[in-house]
């Protein structure tokens, strides 16, 4: 694939919430500002709060996420992928790239 590589986060909430960035070091401070930070602190130990506080103002953006993720029980799966571009689906061959594909494998 030819296109620029991304990350994304899925928050899975519910509902779930996706972000996606230009990179991981992205993802992770706008993880920090709209998951992190948005976090009522009653929902949180004081301790817990003051600790994520600190890593958000230290700008430790990663700390904050996994301690967020260990606190609250809400999993945020992080990948990276590359964005699909018409080159690598070119329209005028996917026909014939299909039927080598596994499900017409018994025609």
């Amino acid at each position: 694939m030819s296109g620029p590589l991304v990350a994304f986060g899925v928050v899975r909430d519910d509902p779930p919430t996706v972000y996606i960035a230009e990179d991981v070091e992205v993802l992770q401070r706008i993880l920090a500002l709209k998951v992190v930070a948005r976090t009522e602190p009653g929902r949180l130990p004081p301790s817990e709060a003051d600790l994520l506080r600190a890593a958000l103002l230290e700008e430790r953006w990663g700390d904050a996420v996994s301690r967020w993720i260990r606190h609250t029980g809400i999993p945020i799966d992080v990948h990276t992928e590359r964005v699909v571009t018409a080159d690598d689906v070119p329209a005028d061959i996917i026909g014939a790239q299909l039927q080598f594909a596994p499900l017409f494998r018994d025609r």
